[in-house]
């Protein structure tokens, strides 16, 4: 997949990408100036996480890191707590 650069320094972000990543208008893209290839992140907003982070509170307070663990990778080795 290919874009060129403009004059501007712009690119248009083929729509294939623009759908996987859920890339729309207004969404803000961070580049990392230190990676050896061309990187660029989605960079979601403190009050969308946080609203995100609220809406799931009472899901996430149910239950412990152990039990979250165990379901994420299966039964864990982990000391008591």
């Amino acid at each position: 997949m290919k874009a060129t650069v403009t004059s501007k320094g712009q690119i248009t972000i083929p729509v294939r990408l623009r759908e996987r990543f859920g890339l729309e208008p207004g969404t803000v893209l961070e580049f990392d100036e230190d990676a050896p290839v061309l990187t660029a992140r989605r960079i979601v907003p403190r009050g969308q996480m946080d609203r995100a982070a609220g809406a799931l509170a009472s899901e996430l307070s149910a239950r412990s890191a152990r039990e979250w663990l165990e379901d994420l990778r299966g039964p864990a080795d982990l000391p008591e707590e």
